[in-house]
């Protein structure tokens, strides 16, 4: 990737449908979220399609889906052919993958395939929607083996609008998406680099609490509109963790084009910006050398 033609990097984009027509989750799911989240766009790109729209705007994209299949039922979108089809556009898109925790042995060893066969860059969680604990040691194993393949960890955080408004959020539990279970596998991986993603409403204090005190945790500004961004977000962005936001905007169902827009209204200061927008992703993905902070 040529980082001179990119302006941003968007670390937080989902990949919802396949070259087969397959989706990501079930109708009722996906609907639930674009009513979440009133959701205007193509709410099921392609990895060509978002691609595409990423180029047009001089961005790159982590790209990836979630494999929620023992907790939902509903089988996932392949990682193996989402991180094939993106290396077809290197200039702008970066493979995440995804396993299924409840998989054990199978799920360490597809993580290791996943790195060395199909170049994944990191690795995404989402605890609610896959419904596990991420701090149970029963799913340590998955953390060595990405610990060993020298990738990040992005785990989602907080609220989600996956299952809002049905009864019962069909059986999500947000509890499991609380920051502070996750404090635990950054504290026994020190050399694992852990993304906790979005604000993570209602425990942001405690993600911002995370990130400044270690090393190895940062935080994407992704799924909320940044004029939703809770003000001790936007302080400590501003300030102490400017070296560990960064840009995200959970595409499709938030768009990159209304997040710069809403973001561009905060009082960040202008020296801050770029770190968010691209500099600080540049670092934690391992894509170049900026400047330390």
């Amino acid at each position: 990737m040529d980082l001179s033609t990119i302006d941003a990097i968007d670390v937080h984009v989902h990949v919802e449908q396949d070259g087969h027509g397959c989706l990501s989750l079930d109708q009722e799911l996906i609907d639930a979220s674009a009513a979440y989240f009133r959701a205007d766009a193509d709410r099921t790109p392609t990895v060509e399609t978002i691609a595409a729209h990423y180029r047009e705007r001089r961005m790159a994209a982590v790209v990836f889906t979630v494999d929620a299949t023992s907790a939902t039922g509903h089988p996932a979108l392949s990682s193996e052919e989402i991180a094939d089809a993106a290396a077809a556009h290197p200039d702008v898109l970066i493979p995440f993958g995804s396993v299924d925790p409840h998989g054990g042995k199978a799920a360490v060893r597809r993580i290791r395939s996943l790195v060395e066969q199909h170049a994944v860059r990191g690795f995404k969680f989402h605890p609610s929607l896959q419904g596990f604990a991420p701090n149970d040691p029963a799913f340590y194993p998955l953390y060595e083996a990405i610990t060993e393949a020298g990738v990040p960890a992005l785990f989602h955080t907080g609220q989600t609008g996956i299952g809002a408004g049905l009864p019962g959020g069909r059986g999500i539990k947000l509890r499991l998406s609380d920051p502070m279970l996750i404090d635990d596998v950054a504290a026994d991986f020190p050399e694992l680099t852990v993304v906790l993603a979005h604000p993570s409403v209602p425990w942001q204090d405690s993600a911002i609490s995370m990130a400044t005190h270690k090393a190895n945790v940062f935080i994407d500004l992704s799924g909320w509109s940044p004029k939703y961004f809770p003000p001790q977000l936007v302080r400590a962005a501003n300030s102490m963790l400017r070296h560990k936001v960064l840009f995200g905007s959970d595409f499709p169902v938030l768009t990159p084009d209304r997040w710069i827009a809403d973001f561009a209204k905060l009082e960040i200061k202008e020296e801050v910006r770029p770190l968010i927008m691209k500099e600080n992703a540049v670092r934690v993905l391992g894509l170049g050398t900026p400047s330390p902070p």
